[in-house]
């Protein structure tokens, strides 16, 4: 199930064409490992992919945790670092 999604952006970007913008997407969910119950942070780069005519995504990287407090702190953390490097403007308007 997931619990948050979160799109993050760069301000101003908005008025650059598609195959300029970049942005990050912050995920927050409940799976299993090995059975057993866990809280994941997935952070992945998207850009605009021009052969497919559609949003790509790489730079993908998952990260779980035994406690939801501990995936909480580590989503923020990543919010956090994004927005240091101008990636302010967010889908849920939390900025």
């Amino acid at each position: 199930m997931l619990m948050m999604q979160e799109v993050l952006s760069r301000t101003g970007e908005s008025k650059l064409p598609l195959q300029d913008r970049v942005y990050y997407e912050l995920r927050l969910y409940d799976s299993e490992s090995a059975g057993e119950p866990v809280c994941c942070v997935r952070q992945a780069r998207a850009h605009w992919d021009e052969e497919s005519q559609e949003m790509a995504r790489d730079e993908v990287s998952v990260e779980a945790f035994a406690t939801l407090k501990a995936a909480k702190e580590r989503y923020a953390e990543r919010r956090l670092a994004l927005a240091q490097k101008g990636f302010t403007g967010s889908d849920m308007d939390l900025f």
